[in-house]
């Protein structure tokens, strides 16, 4: 396997940018994800490193090799699709080694997949879940230098979605490849990536593992992207009892936000109970912040409740570039 780098890479449609110039690695053996909404570039990024389009700048190179120039079939590279793009005509055998003649390496790559068992059957006979590992499958079947996963789990019910998403990781420790995964669900990201790109507007805002970018986003929009809630951004400190210093946005995790008896008062604006959670929306000093709650404990809408925060759980961002700022 191979490492990847893009240097400069840059691409326009049309004299509108969809990927700013772009510096990202991913090291030999790792699983980089590419997180970021619809619109940030993902998509495009992933197409260039394979070749479906062409950079206006910089430089890609696998394992070393600069491919910039090279067309798709001189990368060896395998694309993993959303759509899982199988041919239906065909058996699960003849999907995973179409175009080659090596049985063996058929029935090594679907066992790693885990379809070996599915091997005599058509696409139409498969359920979601099984025509995804078969699209693994067909992707591992090549030895490629780099996976390209293109949102691969986002037509999977959420159930399927779980499963799916814990046998990608162990696949990807079986067979210690070089991964790039574009997806627009932090759920993916933070639990699949061992680091984590996350684009806007085809701008790289951070690159870092899970842990630092939760603890440590580099500025509001990494902030409010990453979190289910995302993280509450107030303009003043006032909602949470803290002085902050101008020209600065403050901001805290819903998970972070305590409900008792001490604290700022504020008002239930409303409360959503999730099984075993709660997300109480509140009202204080003229501002809104979300607070995410054992169920048991969630207060009605309407009451009157105590909000208190630690300091060392709060963020401070620049009010106007949005960047991190540090306490001083």
């Amino acid at each position: 396997m191979s490492g990847l780098s893009l240097e400069g890479v840059a691409k326009s449609y049309d004299g509108v940018p969809a990927l700013q110039p772009l510096d990202l690695e991913a090291a030999d053996g790792e699983l980089l994800v590419v997180l970021g909404p619809s619109g940030c570039g993902k998509s495009t990024l992933l197409r260039l490193v394979a070749g479906l389009e062409e950079a206006d700048a910089g430089r890609i190179a696998i394992g070393g090799r600069d491919v910039t120039r090279e067309p798709p079939g001189r990368r060896n590279v395998s694309m993993v699709f959303q759509s899982y793009a199988l041919f239906p005509h065909l058996t699960v055998a003849e999907n995973i080694g179409f175009g080659l003649l090596v049985r063996e390496r058929v029935a090594a790559a679907a066992g790693l997949a885990g379809c070996g068992a599915l091997l005599d059957r058509r696409p139409p006979q498969l359920s979601g879940g099984e025509r995804q590992r078969v699209a693994l499958a067909r992707a591992l079947v090549r030895q490629p230098d780099v996976f390209l996963l293109d949102e691969p789990l986002s037509n999977l019910d959420a159930e399927l979605r779980a499963q799916t998403r814990a046998e990608l990781k162990l696949l990807h420790q079986r067979v210690g490849a070089t991964m790039l995964y574009v997806t627009h669900d932090q759920t993916e990201a933070l639990t699949l990536g061992d680091r984590i790109a996350v684009l806007r507007d085809g701008e790289l805002q951070q690159l870092a593992t899970s842990h630092d970018i939760w603890r440590e986003p580099a500025n509001a929009f990494v902030a409010r992207f990453v979190g289910s809630p995302g993280m509450n951004l107030l303009a003043t400190g006032s909602p949470l009892g803290v002085e902050v210093p101008p020209e600065t946005q403050v901001g805290v995790r819903p998970e972070h936000v305590r409900l008792g008896s001490e604290g700022v008062l504020a008002e239930v604006v409303l409360t959503e109970q999730i099984v075993s959670e709660a997300i109480v929306h509140l009202s204080s000093g003229g501002e809104r912040l979300i607070a995410r709650v054992d169920a048991a404990a969630a207060p009605p809408g309407g009451a009157l409740v105590h909000v208190s925060v630690q300091r060392a759980d709060l963020h401070l961002f620049d009010a106007t570039t949005g960047a991190r700022r540090e306490w001083t």
